[in-house]
């Protein structure tokens, strides 16, 4: 008798298990159908420059970390780097899931590829890599807990030899086009010298900058050398524009730069900077967070 009791309990255990398993892997199907329309929704937000839906999409506490970039913490920095993206001329971003993994009613785990291209003065720029998202179901929403790309280009495996060939260039003679990177005011001028800024390898580079050309605050991962060839151009370094605790360049006067220091400035009379580098040299708008 309790034999056959036992047996009952057991089989009526079985029929229970398989009646929670079709229903547990319904929710988890439902579950990652929405991840990807939210994640499928996310891209269409960034191309339509839409900073708030793709803010909104954080959680409030969220974590960005994007390859060779400082971390960002919080919807006022992820504001802050998405604003900034969205600005970047001719920028296609797309990113396929391989896999969205939901592994409990309140968090899952997405991962897949990316790929990445946006104009700039040297040309079309490509990126493309791998990334993970974390996300948290709050308040019954799925919200992301963390953003991580990881880029595949490679890096140059060293400096590029420099060029045996002679160069001359005559100053009334040079070649100058548009400057005018995101968040830099219109008006500027450049002309390269020497080398490619956008590329591995030394640069030489003059700027001709109307009068009164307010230089926004910004940064540069590797750093910079600046020789006033004409006018006069106040330079400051700090996170804020403070001009009156910048100092006064002239004609033949010299600026050195460190890496990852933000700086700011304001031209006096047309103004003509030579600026000497390393390649990539790469704009940053505000100030490094780390």
């Amino acid at each position: 008798m309790m034999l056959t009791q036992a047996r009952r309990a057991f089989g009526a255990l079985i029929v229970t298990s398989i009646a929670i398993v079709p229903q547990t892997v319904t929710a988890q199907t439902r579950d990652q159908r929405a991840i990807r329309a939210l994640s499928d929704q996310w891209q269409r937000d960034i191309a339509a420059d839409n900073v708030d839906a793709i803010v909104g999409l954080h959680a409030p506490d969220a974590v960005v970390m994007f390859s060779n970039a400082p971390l960002a913490r919080g919807s006022r920095e992820i504001r802050e780097i998405y604003s900034e993206m969205v600005k970047t001329p001719g920028l296609q971003l797309h990113w396929i899931p391989t896999k969205i993994d939901v592994t409990s009613p309140t968090s899952a785990t997405e991962y897949g590829t990316y790929t990445e291209s946006f104009d700039s003065p040297g040309g079309k720029m490509r990126d493309a890599g791998n990334y993970v998202v974390l996300w948290r179901r709050i308040d019954g929403r799925w919200r992301i807990v963390l953003d991580a790309p990881s880029t595949t280009t490679p890096l140059p495996a060293s400096m590029p030899a420099e060029s045996p060939d002679f160069v001359g260039r005559a100053g009334n003679a040079l070649t100058w086009s548009d400057f005018s990177p995101p968040g830099f005011p219109p008006g500027g001028k450049i002309s390269l010298l020497h080398g490619d800024p956008f590329s591995p390898g030394q640069f030489v580079l003059r700027l001709d900058l109307p009068d009164g050309y307010q230089i926004p605050v910004h940064w540069h991962p590797t750093a910079e050398y600046v020789t006033v060839i004409s006018g006069s151009a106040q330079f400051g370094m700090g996170n804020t524009v403070e001009l009156g605790a910048s100092q006064s360049y002239n004609a033949g006067d010299f600026v050195f730069i460190p890496a990852r220091h933000a700086h700011f400035g304001r031209t006096r009379g047309e103004t003509v900077l030579q600026i000497t580098g390393v390649g990539p040299f790469l704009i940053n708008l505000g100030a490094p967070r780390s």
